[in-house]
């Protein structure tokens, strides 16, 4: 099929390969050979007038021409597959829809795992693919590899839309045989403690918490880096460590660990937890239903655990 000359096809394959950047693996992601995709590489060149690709070892490095080519190829690639490929209604009983979302394990365990149990029940054939965290989500929106980001929406971009969930506050956490903390925390003995922190992709970004204490000024000595916030309470069993964690996953680990809970000696604000899903699915029915559903379960989220005002041993 040509196009004002363009074989359509041919933006198919230049959009594997922007994907996966070597060529044997873009042509197996398409159902070609890797002689077809060669020869598709050669029409592309000519047609476009540029090399499109270097080779740098067995990866394919993209020119300028290729990068600036790439977003309005997968745009439009998203735009066919689900305004005209997909079907117009969405039954989700019937569905077999795999919804690809990146969170943090926070996330997972306080949220979406209800998410998870609802659905189960009520499209049971639906699945799910949890994503870390990565470099550049806004990039993975942008080409309609992700449905949903789910992050503190600070840390999101306005170029895709977004809904707030809840609202998520921050609290001090350490071992209860730990007696350097106490309910009355001051930010002496805060800062005069080792810490365990979360660290996020390569990158090691750090989390929500370390993000506030920056802006704050505040440098805590890090004892101990772990790759999510469910290896923080591990490392604070039976030492003086402290942590910095949101009050529902601590809670949630209080309930099996013996965790004392504390607030913290320096007002951090409240974040607000927050749903972003690619400007290409705002009419795609299987994202406004996963949306209805996610901003749900949101709305029946209990209050953030705040210390002070429970009567619950610390």
């Amino acid at each position: 099929m040509r196009f004002n000359g363009l074989d359509l096809n041919l933006l198919v394959a230049l959009d594997a390969l922007m994907t996966e950047r070597n060529l044997t693996a873009a042509a197996r992601s398409i159902n070609l050979s890797q002689p077809a995709m060669s020869a598709a590489v050669a029409r592309m060149r000519a047609y476009f007038e540029d090399e499109l690709f270097t080779m740098k070892g067995r990866e394919l490095v993209p020119t300028s021409r290729a990068e600036s080519l790439a977003g309005p190829i997968r745009e439009a690639l998203v735009h066919i597959q689900l305004c005209i490929i997909s079907p117009d209604t969405f039954d989700p009983a019937q569905s077999n829809r795999r919804f690809r979302i990146i969170l943090s394990d926070f996330m997972t365990v306080v949220f979406l795992k209800k998410v998870v149990d609802r659905i189960a029940l009520e499209a049971p054939a639906v699945s799910f693919e949890l994503l870390p965290l990565a470099e550049d989500p806004s990039e993975l929106l942008r080409r309609g590899d992700v449905d949903f980001l789910i992050l503190p929406e600070l840390f999101m971009s306005n170029v895709h839309p977004k809904a707030a969930l809840f609202e998520e506050t921050l609290v001090c956490v350490g071992c209860q045989t730990n007696k350097h903390i106490s309910r009355q925390l001051t930010f002496e003995k805060y800062m005069s403690m080792g810490h365990v922190a979360a660290r996020f992709g390569r990158t090691l970004r750090p989390s929500i918490e370390e993000w506030f204490l920056l802006e704050h000024g505040v440098k805590r000595r890090i004892d101990v880096a772990v790759q999510g916030f469910s290896m923080i309470p591990p490392m604070l069993l039976g030492t003086r460590r402290i942590a910095t964690m949101p009050s529902r996953l601590a809670q949630h680990f209080s309930a099996t660990m013996p965790l004392k809970i504390v607030e913290l000696p320096l007002p951090l604000p409240k974040f607000a937890e927050a749903a972003q899903w690619p400007a290409g699915h705002n009419t795609d029915p299987a994202s406004i239903w996963m949306r209805r559903i996610l901003l749900e379960e949101a709305s029946q989220m209990s209050a953030p655990y705040e210390p002070n005002k429970t009567r619950r041993r610390c």
